[in-house]
Parts: structure tokens; sequence; C-alpha cells
């Protein structure tokens, strides 16, 4: 994700040092965030769900894409040095090339985490476990009706998730 180092223009330099919640969990600030150096942590509930430390890494982009809250707090685990968006939305508006790169990155994640879910899908099919669930939580990702994302909307979510 280095490449959307190249397009950081109109963002902030913050520096913050080891141990600093940037993202908490359940809010909503409309920041984007990427990494210059350093290494942070992502953390959802109690579990440490990732250890980052790639420059050009992003944070923030599912909650201001969805225009929902944060799904997981996001902390340095070294003194970090960042680039902050307050208005994320219209930095991705002004920066498609950061938007393409972006969805790329999020069209990946998906990609890795359907791949593994149709593994274990076809891995437990037939034990009667509740691994056997996959193949429905597959179906529901996948027939999820598209969202109208508009920032500031007071959208209900959906009822199936």
């Amino acid at each position: 994700m280095r490449a959307i180092l190249d397009h950081c223009t109109g963002g902030r330099r913050r520096s913050l040092p080891a141990g600093t919640d940037f993202i908490e969990e359940g809010g909503k600030t409309g920041h984007l965030f990427v990494l210059l150096e350093g290494k942070v942590e992502v953390v959802k509930g109690d579990s440490l769900v990732a250890v980052i430390d790639e420059p050009g890494a992003v944070f923030g982009e599912m909650s201001v894409l969805l225009d929902r809250a944060h799904s997981a707090k996001v902390r340095t685990a070294s003194d970090c040095v960042l680039y902050e968006f307050d208005d994320a939305a219209s930095f991705l508006r002004q920066q498609p090339a950061v938007a393409l790169l972006i969805a790329q990155l999020l069209a990946q994640r998906l990609h890795v985490a359907t791949t593994y879910l149709a593994d274990l899908m076809h891995q437990y099919a037939d034990h009667g476990t509740h691994l056997a669930m996959v193949g429905e939580v597959l179906q529901s990702m996948i027939n999820l009706p598209p969202m109208q994302v508009a920032p500031g909307s007071d959208r209900q979510s959906d009822p199936r998730i």
C-alpha cells in the first residue's frame, strides 16, 4: 500500500507515542489515517486482530466508506508517524486514485475471507458441527443488497447482519 503515500497531500502529519489509541471501537470520527512510520495494533473486543508496520497502511476506511462506527480499536504499538485526514470522505472524492487503491485493498481482504470460508465449508460440510453453517454465512455475504452510502445519513442497519 506504499502507493497511497504518493497521494497523501493535505493530510495532517501526526507523531504519536507508543500506546496511543487513535481509533476507538464503536466511535465514529470520519477520519482516515495512513501509516508513515512505526507499528500499530488492531484490536476487536479483547482480541488482537493484527499488528501492522507497513508504510501506507490505511486505518478508518471501513467506517468512512460505510458511514458506520469503527469496527475495531487501533493503537500505536511503537512511536508512530501518521497522516490524518479529518474529512476523509472529501479527501477520497478529491483523490480517486486513493479511493481505487483502498477499493483494491478491500477487495483483496474480501477475497481472502471468502476463500477461507469456502475452504472451511468444504472441510466441514458433512460434519454436522457449527462449522457446517459456513455455507449459510457465505450465501448471506454474497446476497447482501448494495447499500446507499451517504455521509451523515440516518440509515438503519441491515437486520440480516
